[in-house]
């Protein structure tokens, strides 16, 4: 029994827990049409492509699995969520596209400027964006919630002005690579893998991750003890904002266009869930960034579950906050202080019924 408590209190447990938990729940339904137990592993090539549900899943979920790099950074320095991820997407993805297309808007097959240009120009964007949030949190202390709730209305709302309210079209192959395959490989898996390798890296070889944390547990006692709290709140929504300019690229590749008014729409919840579903605090400070990439996929593994079991997907963002709703209320410290409560109660019992026996 002290074995699976000692489990159950690992950081990695409710990630690896949960992505368990759907896939069993498609093991058993594959069972129950008639199919293979392990259909849901296949992996085969089709048309010289990497194939099957778990590539699926790890493509389809690249951009939420980069949004919660960020996400993940941002909750642990600030203790607040950067509800502006998904806008700011969509503006970098406008951005990108319209200088692309020059003046061939909003159809072009032609780039107007190098690809790298258009590349560095969503990559820049979204440090602004990012700049522009963390300027608000770290240096006016504005509550992160309200601070990045701006651009959550406005980027959107400035990527329409950007692509003059079209949706602009980039039918080229260079540009379609970043969404596409490299290979028989996706992309997406492939910048994902990249963007979490170099930010793991940076976290583990320096003492970045240690200042993070510190900052998060205790601002005021890190600033004492001579950290610059301000600059490592502002560097950790930079990184944010770059995190979703990658996105936002990776997903207007993907579709080869700029559609401002549904990229990255409700991603924000998403990334958000990626890192409670890691087993972070919402209220900051330890972080476990694996913890964080295994709750975007899985995230990404339930969304693909709901569509093979029929559930429409204008539903799927109801079971997203109804899991979001239990796992901030499990971290809530009433019901933490409950639960140690009744341990310390049986414990104490135990001890009693121990003396009583002797």
């Amino acid at each position: 029994m002290s074995k699976l408590k000692k489990l159950t209190k690992q950081q990695l447990f409710l990630p690896i827990f949960c992505m368990l938990l759907v896939l069993c729940v498609n093991i058993f339904y594959d069972v129950s049409q008639g199919r293979d137990f392990y259909d849901f592993f296949k992996i085969y090539i089709q048309n010289d492509m990497l194939n099957g549900r778990i590539i699926n899943i790890l493509n389809r979920g690249s951009e939420v699995a980069i949004l919660a790099i960020g996400m993940t950074l941002v909750v642990s320095a600030s203790a607040g969520t950067d509800i502006s991820v998904g806008s700011v997407m969509a503006l970098s993805a406008g951005v990108c596209c319209t200088l692309l297309a020059g003046a061939a808007a909003p159809q072009a097959t032609e780039l107007a400027v190098p690809l790298i240009v258009g590349v560095l120009a969503a990559l820049v964007m979204g440090c602004i964006c990012g700049a522009f949030n963390g300027a608000l949190v770290a240096y006016l202390n504005i509550q992160p919630m309200v601070a990045t709730l701006i651009l959550w209305t406005a980027a959107r709302a400035i990527g329409l002005l950007v692509c003059n309210n079209l949706i602009v079209y980039v039918r080229n192959d260079a540009f379609a690579v970043f969404g596409g395959y490299i290979g028989p490989v996706p992309t997406p898996i492939i910048i994902a893998a990249i963007c979490i390798a170099a930010v793991t890296i940076v976290l583990k070889k320096s003492a970045m991750g240690m200042y993070i944390q510190s900052v998060g547990i205790n601002r005021r006692a890190s600033r004492i003890a001579g950290l610059n709290s301000q600059k490592i709140i502002f560097l950790c929504y930079v990184l944010c904002g770059l995190c979703a300019g990658i996105a936002g690229l990776v997903a207007s590749s993907r579709i080869t266009s700029a559609d401002t008014n549904n990229i990255g729409l409700n991603y924000e919840l998403d990334a958000i869930l990626a890192v409670a579903l890691g087993g972070n605090s919402l209220a900051g400070g330890r972080f476990n960034l694996a913890g964080s990439i295994i709750g975007a996929y899985t995230i990404q593994a339930i969304t693909t579950t709901m569509y093979n079991l029929g559930v429409s997907s204008a539903v799927n963002p109801v079971f997203k906050a109804v899991i979001v709703i239990i796992i901030v209320a499990v971290q809530a410290p009433p019901v933490k202080a409950y639960f140690k409560k009744m341990s310390a109660k049986k414990q104490a019992e135990k001890e009693v019924k121990g003396a009583v026996g002797v």
